[in-house]
């Protein structure tokens, strides 16, 4: 890691982060951005993340149910708590879902493929959170059983 909180390769993807947020953060997983259409890459992620045993709760303006779970509005309207916070928003507004992750009391924060906003990670991992920016939970899920 560097001085910034970014791995050798300049990304904000710190190979331990990743494997702590998948196996010891927790698993109920808030996703934003996702709703039941099944063309996004939000609904097949969130596939993925249910068969490796995570709880995923959508987060939608639509707040619909998504996978047999309830759908929320925003994190706020989650009424129990959340370990992480994966997010698919585009880049200019996911700063905001991670301010508001820091105000839920989640515990970690993950930005998908193509999401980055150096400013949001430096004021989450400020805030004593892991994050994980620019990656894809349902890409490095696999990796970790042939992980050394």
């Amino acid at each position: 890691m560097t001085t910034e909180g970014t791995d050798t390769n300049g990304t904000h993807a710190d190979p331990a982060t990743i494997r702590r947020m998948l196996r010891e953060t927790g698993d109920t997983w808030a996703v934003v951005g996702l709703s039941g259409n099944r063309s996004r890459a939000a609904y097949g992620v969130a596939e993925v993340l249910r068969r490796f045993g995570k709880r995923v709760v959508p987060v939608h303006p639509k707040a619909e149910s998504v996978h047999g779970e309830q759908g929320y509005a925003s994190l706020a309207d989650i009424p129990f708590p959340v370990d992480v916070v994966d997010v698919f928003v585009n880049s200019e507004l996911a700063g905001a879902v991670a301010d508001e992750a820091v105000a839920v009391g989640a515990k970690a924060v993950w930005f998908q493929l193509g999401v980055v906003d150096p400013d949001a990670f430096a004021r989450t991992r400020a805030a004593g959170l892991d994050m994980v920016m620019d990656r894809c939970p349902a890409i490095e899920i696999p990796r970790l059983d042939r992980a050394v």
